[in-house]
């Protein structure tokens, strides 16, 4: 038995930017999919970004010896921030990072790993909805129990609203969380950057993604974004399970 999928993926420098610091990557015999946007400037977020895509990639392929999927995930992003680290020490880039959100499908189980505000969303039933929760300075409130997620968008932010609390290289050592889930035929994953995010979240995707036409889709989203404003770098990664096949 194997699962059946589909993907489709675009990423644009947007309306401002001059270059492209987002990337994508999958492997779909090993399952894995990749979204990161890079951050640290002018090539440095573009060297971090690919660094992270690449490594999660490579390690996680080879991370048959990890019995869960968690646990070989997780290894794969501390493989990504170590060399990131690395990098940012050898070619004197210091404070360049990323972002990532990786999704990880075995037969019908969904495992997602992310650091930063580079999200996933689910689509189930007719409904999006928002799968993981970004780090930020404004989620950081919510954990510490200082806001209620309901009252945060009245609370004044001083500025700090697109400040994010992790990140792939920024320290010595990566706190991803993870989310599960076992999916149902037809259920749609959609991963992004805060470039699409910003712009557009789970009340517009209803009308500019057809699950039926997932690169269609991936063009409005990005489109729906630049009309917007289209001020970052605009990446999304769009996977439909079709279920499981002899």
């Amino acid at each position: 038995m194997s699962s059946s999928l589909e993907v489709a993926a675009l990423s644009d420098v947007g309306c401002v930017r001059t270059n492209n610091e987002d990337t994508f990557g999958y492997d779909e015999a090993a399952g894995i999919y990749v979204v990161c946007d890079g951050m640290g400037g002018m090539a440095a977020g573009e060297v971090a970004s690919a660094i992270a895509r690449e490594t999660v990639l490579k390690v996680f392929a080879a991370g048959a010896e990890y019995p869960e999927t968690e646990a070989r995930l997780e290894a794969a992003i501390e493989a990504a921030n170590d060399a990131v680290r690395h990098a940012a020490t050898l070619h004197n880039r210091q404070g360049m990072g990323t972002t990532l959100v990786a999704a990880v499908l075995t037969s019908s189980r969904l495992v997602v790993g992310n650091v930063g505000d580079s999200r996933a969303y689910l689509f189930r039933k007719g409904v999006w909805e928002q799968f993981t929760l970004d780090h930020s300075y404004a989620n950081e409130l919510v954990r510490q129990g200082t806001v209620r997620l309901e009252d945060i968008h009245k609370v004044d932010l001083k500025g700090m609203e697109s400040v994010i609390t992790r990140a792939i290289g920024a320290a010595d050592e990566v706190d991803p969380d993870f989310y599960t889930a076992d999916l149902d035929e037809g259920d749609t994953l959609l991963l992004a950057s805060d470039g699409l995010t910003r712009y557009a979240g789970d009340a517009e995707f209803g009308s500019l993604i057809d699950t039926a036409d997932l690169r269609g889709s991936c063009a409005r989203l990005i489109q729906a974004a630049k009309d917007a404003g289209g001020a970052d770098n605009i990446t999304c990664l769009l996977l439909r399970y079709g279920g499981m096949t002899s």
